[in-house]
């Protein structure tokens, strides 16, 4: 039907030629049309940052990083950039499912969590290597053309890639999205801590004070246990009604740890200590628990795969018991055992993506 439509209107003149050409660039049905969509949000992401650019500068030089230059508002722009992007991409691919269903409050969550995620990212990416840039080229500034073209470029690359990311999202590249948020915003927040000794105390200690790195860190934890919830919810559905009772108590346990992820960041360890505590230690009583039933709620997975997660939880208990001598400092024990349970949430991920795929061919 659709090839008939394209004949007929190829012997019309070329305004209908057009208008036919511009439907198939932008059909979100098919990959070549996703693909022409994300390049026009590139475009329309380059125009506007670099007129913006123009107004900020006004066409005058500006140094590489630090305030007032290129690369902060290269990261600014991109940031805003990829939030747009992303919102954009998922409605568009909400339209372009084929059982289209309204979306609820969870959904309009996911969506929040994901645009934010892509957003700091952007804004992070682009200020460490405006940061690097500017330590290989001591004492240089950028003139006022390249500013503009810089700024655009930057903005235009990040919504090209948000857009594309929100449009091709599945639970793999999602877990690489949680990974590299995750990442940058507590290395961002380690960076920029007022207090220099903060890993004396424990890694919480970098969102105890009120400055823009505890806000960085107790954001980036919420918003990665509300990706954990997505991650959950997604991960653990299944065709088949064999595992499905254990599926569902996978997906109870995981939900749960990024809930106490989340509540983490919400009670700093400062004002709330009890409360802080409870939901960490929670968190790896969670994991201990996924790794002792998995086995037998989702039997299909590979024996490789359950032979990990009983070496990250064995490490994390020789790390607990080094901590409760005195050899190691708890802010190491945090960041091993944080590293060894979300690379095992990633890993879960990867292997019941390949499970379902396994079950789709057979």
């Amino acid at each position: 039907m659709t090839q008939t439509t394209i004949k007929n209107t190829e012997s019309g003149g070329p305004e209908t030629r057009r208008q036919a050409t511009a439907a198939r660039l932008l059909n979100s049905s098919t990959e070549r049309g996703l693909e022409s969509m994300a390049l026009g949000v590139g475009a329309i992401a380059f125009v506007v940052a670099a007129l913006v650019a123009l107004i900020v500068f006004r066409f005058q030089s500006t140094p590489i990083s630090g305030p007032g230059s290129i690369g902060e508002y290269a990261a600014v722009a991109s940031g805003v950039a990829a939030l747009l992007a992303v919102i954009a991409g998922r409605f568009v691919l909400h339209e372009r499912g084929a059982n289209k269903t309204r979306l609820r409050f969870l959904d309009y969550v996911d969506i929040a969590a994901l645009a934010f995620a892509h957003g700091v990212i952007g804004v992070l990416g682009w200020t460490l290597l405006a940061v690097i840039l500017e330590q290989s080229f001591l004492g240089a500034e950028v003139f006022a053309l390249p500013v503009l073209v810089l700024g655009g470029a930057s903005a235009a690359l990040t919504a090209y890639i948000a857009f594309y990311s929100a449009t091709h999202m599945d639970l793999q590249l999602l877990a690489v999205v949680l990974a590299v948020f995750l990442v940058l915003g507590v290395v961002a927040s380690m960076m920029t801590a007022s207090d220099p000794d903060w890993w004396k105390d424990n890694l919480s200690a970098l969102g105890m004070s009120s400055n823009a790195s505890s806000w960085a860190f107790n954001i980036t934890i919420i918003v990665a246990g509300v990706l954990v919830t997505t991650l959950a919810r997604y991960a653990t559905r299944s065709e088949s009604a064999a595992d499905a009772p254990g599926r569902r108590k996978v997906r109870i346990l995981l939900v749960i740890v990024g809930i106490f992820l989340a509540c983490v960041g919400i009670f700093h360890v400062d004002d709330f200590f009890a409360i802080h505590n409870t939901v960490a230690t929670g968190m790896v009583v969670a994991y201990a628990v996924l790794v002792a039933m998995l086995p037998r709620w989702i039997p299909g997975m590979p024996r490789a795969f359950y032979a990990v997660g009983w070496v990250f939880l064995a490490v994390t208990v020789v790390l607990g018991i080094l901590f409760g001598i005195g050899y190691y400092t708890l802010t190491a024990v945090e960041l091993v055992a944080g590293i060894l349970i979300f690379s095992w949430i990633v890993l879960f991920i990867r292997n019941t993506a390949a499970l379902e795929l396994d079950a789709r061919k057979a």
